[in-house]
């Protein structure tokens, strides 16, 4: 039984085997007096500790978890512990946005030889567990599913101008393209004729665009530009790797074909991007929500920065402000960060926003534990885990061998269980940590309406301020968690004694 309380609380230990675990040993050894709570798992390194072991373990019961390996510089496999220190950190961090208290998580440094300490670390953490008392059980919380950021009063005010209405400079995007699939290499060059090149075509009706593959001139001159060309085409590069293909490319899409070259998904000489202004998309949800139920879409049209909708027989004006997809009222970014033709001028670039949290995560931040975690059920509660928000995802290049779907070792099972589906999210988001480049494809693909991409985008704002990187921008670059530093100036060392 417990020293501290005389009832011992479920506490997991990730211990290394070289340092952290022969600590333990010696603190046994010495008979040293500790609390016996604690469960202790045995890994090679701190650095083979996956966040998602940490999360699993206490979403499904744990009211603890204490990660401890060698200490920086003595780690067994040189640059193990260095890499644990980044993610571990960026896990603390991001545990109360699903409503999990970071205090009941912990990583530290133990070496073999230090008994005493290995003592003290474990008698103070499970002290701290034991003043939190157990961990709160999902199935106790009442679930909560409005979503009142999404209400029109609530929404935030675009920081800069946004337009709806057909750009100028199409007909030159299209002679553009044009001209580059009739391109022959010249004898004797290495070069390769331009295959196709992805854009966006009308779709089954006037609000809504398609992703479409033109190679021809004809299917070049069904190429549209405006508020309904919301899929980031860069999610269908990785699938063309090795053919030489072309992509048209709006300030946010352009992100995307950045950090996958920074992560060699793609490579530079295979694609040609054609690129312009973008003056912001529309959420279909929330034009539906300003028409009768039922309504027939008819057409559209642009009016400088109103969109009227002509529907069962009525014209209905929206103001883009009241229908632009979130991420658009903060971009700062409108134009191709990267591209091999720009057609027109590019949109005027607004400065950074002061606070470019998403509605949803302004929300959030608003709430107390118990209620982000109350919030994040009742949302799990509609999902009917269709996967949408990973085949959105242009950087989840895994979908084939996911993890998800993977049975041997099993995260998930296929129960209709709302920790399964959290756990999904959490997943997706933790392999976007320091990658996600704020498209927030994943969010408007759900069909449920569930803001998945506030997981992600706190991720962001964490690597952001601590490592000062934002994924996308630098082809490169290396993203935060794929590296590191022996000395961290915004990492403190963690100590339990």
């Amino acid at each position: 039984m417990s020293v501290l309380t005389g009832k011992e609380l479920r506490i997991v230990g990730f211990l290394c085997n070289w340092c952290s675990y022969g600590g333990a040993d010696t603190a046994g050894t010495a008979r040293a007096v500790q609390p016996t709570d604690l469960r202790i798992i045995r890994v090679p390194c701190s650095g083979r500790v996956n966040p998602l072991f940490v999360l699993k373990a206490l979403m499904n019961g744990a009211d603890g978890v204490l990660v401890s390996g060698c200490h920086p510089r003595d780690c067994h496999y040189s640059s193990g512990n260095f890499y644990a220190r980044r993610r571990l950190e960026m896990l603390k961090d991001f545990l109360p946005i699903v409503g999990i208290d970071p205090e009941r998580f912990e990583y530290t440094w133990v070496s073999a030889s230090e008994g005493q300490r290995w003592k003290e670390v474990v008698t103070n953490f499970t002290d701290r567990i034991h003043k939190l008392g157990p961990a709160p059980r999902w199935a106790d919380v009442t679930p909560r599913y409005d979503l009142p950021f999404n209400n029109p009063e609530n929404l935030l005010e675009p920081i800069r101008p946004l337009g709806c209405g057909e750009n100028p400079s199409l007909a030159e995007l299209k002679q553009a393209i044009k001209d580059a699939l009739a391109a022959s290499p010249e004898a004797g060059a290495e070069g390769r004729k331009l295959e196709g090149v992805l854009g966006w075509k009308r779709g089954f009706d006037a609000v809504h665009a398609e992703p479409v593959f033109m190679q021809t001139p004809e299917e070049v001159d069904e190429l549209i530009w405006g508020p309904f060309n919301v899929h980031n085409l860069a999610n269908f590069l990785p699938q063309y790797k090795g053919r030489k293909i072309g992509v048209v490319v709006k300030g946010c899409d352009s992100k995307g074909v950045i950090e996958l070259l920074a992560e060699d998904l793609i490579k530079r000489e295979d694609v040609v991007i054609f690129g312009m202004g973008c003056n912001g998309t529309v959420s279909e949800a929330r034009i539906r929500a300003k028409l009768p139920e039922n309504a027939v879409i008819e057409a559209v049209r642009g009016q400088g920065a109103t969109l009227v909708v002509t529907a069962s027989g009525q014209d209905y004006e929206m103001p883009m402000a009241d229908i632009a997809q979130d991420k658009c009222r903060q971009c700062n970014k409108p134009n191709a960060l990267i591209s091999d033709v720009f057609a027109g001028r590019p949109v005027a670039e607004p400065p950074a926003p002061t606070d470019g949290r998403s509605g949803a995560l302004r929300f959030l931040d608003g709430l107390s534990l118990e209620e982000r975690m109350s919030f994040w059920k009742g949302q799990m509660e509609r999902c009917i885990r269709c996967y949408a928000c990973r085949s959105a995802c242009p950087m989840c290049v895994c979908r084939d061998h996911c993890v998800s779907d993977s049975r041997d070792p099993e995260w998930l099972t296929q129960d209709d269980d709302v920790l399964q589906k959290m756990f999904f999210q959490l997943i997706h988001a933790q392999h976007l940590a320091g990658r996600c480049t704020g498209c927030g494809e994943c969010q408007r693909a759900c069909p449920m309406g569930i803001p998945v991409f506030a997981l992600k985008q706190q991720f962001g704002r964490m690597i952001k301020n601590v490592f000062g990187y934002a994924a996308g921008m630098d082809p490169t670059a290396t993203p935060p968690l794929l590296t590191y530093q022996v000395e961290e100036p915004n990492i403190k060392e963690r100590e339990l004694s």
